[in-house]
């Protein structure tokens, strides 16, 4: 076991306000609100992790998570408007309008450093810790520190704030004892590298390559999801080259053998091509528009070279007969090298294979001119139709348009926002029922539901 693991009661560095960027009319509005009433609560609460990382490198973070001192029962009890969620540890979202959700945790121990056996994975534990001890537990450096209110300091029990301003990318503690822990944080590093540009710090990267076999002992939907978060993160390209120096990309996807493929190198320019159209449309940002590419897309670029090698797409033309059974054998494969691994939905893995052999009806029906009728009444005509258009974006022919993958503005309310708040009746005689919610009459002729409303 190394020094960084044993360590007891390190003392922190704390940066003052005026030696970081950080300020709070930079903190999410909603953010501030838990902070300060966790304080006026009398508990200590801390702006946490990726928050702290995004605002000190001047960018404006997707997340602002919170950890406190504080119970979830306490936290419960403190907004009105939150749940309890997770199973290995409860954690507390608070709810506000527009649909904004603030996860808040509590400090959590560093049970993990007592294991004894080297090669034990973490247990499932919902202990109580420190602020020293939520740091050591975190996985990178860059993540493991903390924003507090009342001074405006960022404490750093770690070494983070060191490692930004060098760009260095540094496990805490002794890399390969915790990729054992945890295999899926030799993922995140990989992640944080990719989005921050920064460099992975060198024992690191060797701990990644000799570890890499480790993540086949993680759950397939955990790894799955994982995977979906660095295909939206508007940085996969670098990602996929950064997993395949380090020995983690075939070990995530063993059907791309690239030295092993016929034209495997030209496969692996493929399928960059295709990651920089899909970071391109991440990285659109306007008017606080959310962009959303569907998940089926995003799997179905990662398996786009893969397909077209391997089927000829898009240029095989078969109708029929031909076209079912190349529907069917595309599927089977599928199932075989990703769905299983990955523990799909069946509903994800049809619309993959709907999304891939279409790849030809759409590559012959363009070569004719427009799109035929028949194909535009389809049902998956829209998702085909945007999939074929990052296909050829991705070979130099056209840019897709962003519009295309910007949902629909709902037109009411959310039911956050929109459900009333019910008073008591003013009478005080009658019985509240139902929570307190009267039935459902209406003032028009014929009422609701053939219900009217008792004359008095």
């Amino acid at each position: 076991m190394s020094d960084q693991d044993v360590q007891v009661h390190t003392a922190a560095t704390i940066i003052p306000e005026s030696a970081h960027p950080i300020r709070e009319q930079h903190i999410d509005r909603e953010a501030l609100k838990v902070l300060y009433r966790l304080r006026d609560a009398g508990f200590k609460g801390y702006l946490v992790g990726g928050g702290v990382r995004d605002l000190y490198l001047g960018k404006i973070p997707k997340d602002f998570d919170i950890s406190t001192d504080a119970r979830p029962g306490q936290l419960r009890r403190m907004f009105r408007n939150s749940r309890t969620i997770g199973r290995r540890f409860r954690l507390v979202q608070v709810f506000f309008r527009g649909n904004k959700i603030i996860e808040v945790s509590t400090l959590r121990s560093r049970s993990e450093y007592d294991i004894d056996s080297d090669d034990q994975v973490l247990p499932s534990n919902n202990t109580f810790g420190t602020l020293e001890e939520d740091a050591f537990r975190r996985d990178l450096t860059i993540n493991a520190l903390f924003y507090e209110i009342e001074q405006h300091t960022i404490i750093d029990y770690t070494g983070g704030v060191a490692d930004l301003k060098q760009g260095i990318i540094r496990v805490v503690g002794e890399p390969a004892r915790r990729f054992t822990r945890d295999p899926v944080r030799m993922m995140r590093v990989v992640r944080h590298a990719a989005r921050t540009n920064f460099e992975i710090e060198k024992r690191v990267f060797t701990a990644l390559s000799e570890n890499s076999e480790k993540l086949r002992l993680c759950p397939p939907s955990r790894v799955r999801d994982e995977i979906l978060k660095d295909l939206q993160s508007g940085c996969c390209r670098s990602w996929a080259e950064l997993c395949m120096t380090s020995g983690l990309w075939p070990v995530l996807f063993p059907l791309y053998t690239f030295g092993q493929m016929e034209n495997g190198e030209q496969v692996r320019q493929q399928l960059l091509d295709v990651f920089s159209v899909l970071d391109r449309l991440h990285s659109y940002r306007e008017d606080a528009e959310i962009l959303k590419v569907p998940d089926s897309i995003l799997f179905a670029c990662l398996l786009l070279p893969w397909a077209c090698h391997r089927y000829n797409l898009p240029e095989v033309n078969v109708r029929g007969q031909g076209f079912h059974r190349l529907s069917r054998t595309i599927r089977d494969e599928i199932d075989h090298v990703f769905g299983e691994p990955f523990n799909m939905q069946r509903m994800v893995k049809e619309m993959i294979t709907t999304l891939l052999v279409n790849l030809s009806t759409f590559h012959h029906a363009r070569k004719q001119g427009d799109d035929p009728k028949w194909l535009k009444k389809k049902s998956y005509y829209r998702d085909c139709s945007r999939f074929f258009d990052i296909y050829q974006e991705s070979r130099g022919i056209g840019l897709v348009k962003v519009e295309q993958f910007i949902p629909d503005k709902p037109k009411t309310q959310s039911a956050i926002d929109a459900l009333p708040v019910q008073q008591e009746p003013s009478g005080g005689g009658r019985s509240r029922g139902r929570g307190g919610m009267s039935p459902a009459f209406s003032q028009a002729r014929g009422g609701v539901f053939g219900l009217h409303r008792a004359k008095r």
